[in-house]
């Protein structure tokens, strides 16, 4: 720190601080343009140095620990050796503050560091179920997805991160108040990013003889500060390394409005839905197939469109009926869609099946264990890209007796 402090070029010492505290109160004024962290690397914080990138300020790590400084650069921050000259800072600084400017307006503002996780080995598809507020049927199609692509010898993790109503738990008969996603979001924060790691915390469930990995989610909504968006985004992508499909429940509310609220940056409980949104490859936007459903729909993807920009959505209409939509269902909700919807089409419409969904809920299992030949079954499969057979009424005419 004396060979910076007596430099003269492109570094200028604005300030030496002694507690990380104090450094990320520098980041939230703007005072700081860079911080350069000496000393103990196993102190350094994955908590701390996503505080400071989020608030547009990089985070320049000096440590010979090689492998503290894979842990560090994994958490986004830039690692240089303890003998590196003020120029060579200078240079590393500067890039830092480049690529950083580029992250912050591309399409994914939260990604610092991803490139360090998320490239080696990607191999897991993130398929995304959101909707809009109503209960449009968001967590049972995600876990009756997941359970049809494990029925196809997929390697499958589903994740809760709803904020605001997680149910997995609820509809799988989990008895689990340990909260398997708060619990990736601490492995994480320690530093851990080892796949296995992460995939031990999630719970195996069986259903219908395949097997699949659950992480809970929160059992109370008021623990939902546990969930950092960054510390779960680092996780799905270290998930990637050891699996096929990540499918992840999210909330419905997407508004990132604590900024206003608040009079310094705060936690932001949509965030996580946000975060997830964006590292999707695909997304299933779902809403009820009736008369309010319709136009929520609209406006949570218009106001999606807005916070999030364009991301892969696909249109998913649940609960679809006679009772709901008029005699011919699925032309008037397609015609409606076409009127009044976004430029996006219908993927699927998935049929109204209370009895079934019921039987499943009560047994605490899946539609292919309890009603496998049931119509919603068989769409939610043929959405996951298999086919199974519904099971068919033969009626035989009878011949008049004579």
């Amino acid at each position: 720190m004396d060979r910076l402090e007596s430099h003269r070029g492109v570094l200028t010492v604005a300030r030496s601080c002694t507690e990380i505290v104090e450094v990320i109160a520098l980041c939230e004024t703007g005072l700081a343009d860079a911080v350069i962290l000496a000393g103990a690397a196993e102190e350094a914080e994955t908590q701390d140095i996503d505080a400071m990138i989020e608030r547009g300020v990089p985070v320049v790590v000096l440590c010979d620990d090689a492998s503290q400084g894979r842990r560090l650069a994994a958490a986004g921050a830039y690692v240089a050796g303890t003998g590196t000259t003020a120029v060579e800072l200078g240079i590393l600084l500067t890039r830092a503050r480049t690529e950083l400017g580029h992250r912050e307006h591309g399409t994914d503002p939260d990604s610092a560091g991803d490139q360090a996780t998320a490239e080696p080995g990607k191999k897991a598809r993130v398929v995304v179920f959101w909707g809009p507020v109503g209960s449009p049927g968001r967590s049972l199609v995600a876990l009756n997805y997941a359970v049809e692509c494990a029925l196809a010898n997929a390697e499958v993790v589903l994740l809760d991160a709803d904020t605001y109503g997680a149910s997995q738990a609820v509809q799988l008969g989990l008895l689990d108040e340990a909260a398997g996603i708060a619990q990736l979001c601490r492995t994480v924060d320690t530093g851990r990013f080892d796949a296995a790691t992460l995939e031990r915390i999630c719970a195996p469930v069986v259903i219908a003889g395949a097997r699949m990995r659950v992480a809970t989610g929160l059992p109370r909504a008021s623990r939902w500060p546990e969930l950092r968006p960054t510390a779960l985004r680092r996780a799905v992508l270290a998930l990637q390394e050891s699996c096929d499909v990540i499918v992840i429940d999210v909330a419905a509310p997407l508004e990132l409005d604590e900024d206003l609220t608040f009079d310094t940056a705060a936690p932001q409980r949509n965030g996580v839905t946000a975060a997830m949104l964006r590292i999707a490859d695909e997304v299933f936007a779902l809403g009820a197939a009736d008369s309010i459903g319709v136009p929520r729909l609209i406006r949570a993807l218009e106001e999606m469109h807005e916070v999030l920009g364009e991301l892969p959505v696909k249109v998913l209409f649940n609960k679809v009926s006679v009772a709901n939509a008029g005699a011919s269902p699925r032309h008037a909700l397609a015609e409606t869609w076409e009127r009044f919807g976004p430029e996006l089409p219908v993927s699927c419409y998935l049929p109204n099946d209370p009895a079934a969904v019921e039987a499943a809920l009560l047994a605490g299992s899946a539609l292919a264990e309890i009603a496998p030949h049931c119509g919603l079954r068989v769409a939610i499969a043929a959405l996951a890209g298999h086919q199974v057979r519904a099971k068919q009424t033969l009626l035989r005419r009878l011949a008049p007796s004579r």
